[in-house]
């Protein structure tokens, strides 16, 4: 290799000189410029003793300025499609003659075109072990922190939260990213063999538009639903595709009741469009209880499992309610 830890380098585009801190892969280096460190190609930085000699020159006698040489296009990594992502650089280091992964260098990239606010953190076997929060200019990034590649075998929990601060009318966006072993070992192996300096996750391809509120309306449910009649005609209630179960979303004012009291109004409601959804023969229904302690998400799940009209119901990741909700699809 031509440059070793530690090495004084200057940059070639720009004259800066810094110090190498680590080898990224075998085309690509971490480098220290002014207590700032970033990934650079090696072919973008050489020794510095070169200029260090030629530095002091004797003075010409006053002439015509020369013609300024004509910058070279640096080389600069692709852009990421528009969104936020979250990317991952790791860093190698040579153990029995081989290069293995030492840690992970974790960015917050912003690749549209409006700042943002974010909130950041990491659990590692339900233990928080970073968090940060701060804006984020358009089209920037920002060096969030290292992570020790031995811990994602224990798939830690990145979670985030982002906002738009030039538009109140957006919603804000929030979810979790967790990478299996597997997944990240595949990403190992591309870096590997294509050469390429990171890995990155698409958290957020764009801000959604909040939804126009709705006027709450007070009801009370029957023990059994009463949403189909014979004889006169009834009007039925027209049905959701998106339940949100938080509890302000309800009712006005939530103080002074119990949980038991606040439990039974949420399932009260999530029974209601549940058979909503039925009587319109409705495909799906999503159903946002929130993660809490699971007590509300556990009694869904229950009632579900005894309704005959459910076909299958999942409680995975989602871009929108990250692991607070849970989908219904319904047979017929």
């Amino acid at each position: 290799m031509k440059f070793s830890i530690g090495d004084k380098v200057i940059l070639k585009r720009t004259g800066e000189e810094g110090v190498v801190l680590a080898y990224i892969n075998k085309q690509m280096l971490d480098v220290e410029v002014h207590g700032i460190n970033f990934p650079v190609y090696e072919d973008e930085i050489d020794h510095p003793y070169l200029k260090w000699f030629t530095e002091k020159k004797p003075k010409k006698a006053a002439s015509m300025p020369e013609q300024l040489p004509v910058e070279k296009a640096a080389h600069k990594m692709p852009r990421l499609a528009r969104g936020i992502y979250l990317s991952f650089v790791p860093v190698f280091k040579i153990e029995d003659m081989e290069d293995v992964v030492d840690h992970l260098k974790i960015y917050l990239i912003n690749e549209l075109p409006y700042a943002i606010l974010f909130k950041y953190d990491v659990n590692l076997l339900q233990h928080p072990v970073f968090n940060l929060q701060g804006k984020l200019h358009e089209f920037g990034n920002i060096y969030l922190h290292n992570m020790p590649y031995g811990d994602m075998n224990d798939q830690p929990r990145f979670n985030w939260e982002f906002t738009d601060t030039g538009n109140a009318n957006h919603q804000t966006e929030s979810g979790i990213l967790k990478i299996k072993p597997a997944k990240l070992f595949a990403h190992i192996g591309d870096i590997l063999t294509k050469g390429d300096a990171s890995f990155s996750y698409l958290l957020v391809d764009d801000f959604k538009i909040k939804p126009k509120p709705e006027k709450q309306e007070k009801f009370e449910l029957p023990k059994k639903p009463d949403y189909i009649t014979t004889g006169s005609a009834k009007k039925i209630e027209a049905p959701v595709s998106v339940i949100d179960l938080h509890i302000e979303q309800l009712i006005p004012d939530a103080k002074g009741l119990s949980n038991a009291e606040i439990i039974k109004i949420q399932l009260d409601t999530f029974s209601k469009y549940l058979h909503l959804a039925i009587v319109h023969r409705q495909e799906r229904l999503a159903v946002i209880h929130g993660l809490g302690k699971g007590k509300l998400k556990d009694e869904v799940h229950r009632i579900l499992k005894r309704t005959p009209e459910v076909r299958i119901f999942t409680n995975e990741w989602h871009g929108s309610y990250g692991f607070g909700a849970t989908e219904v699809y319904f047979k017929y």
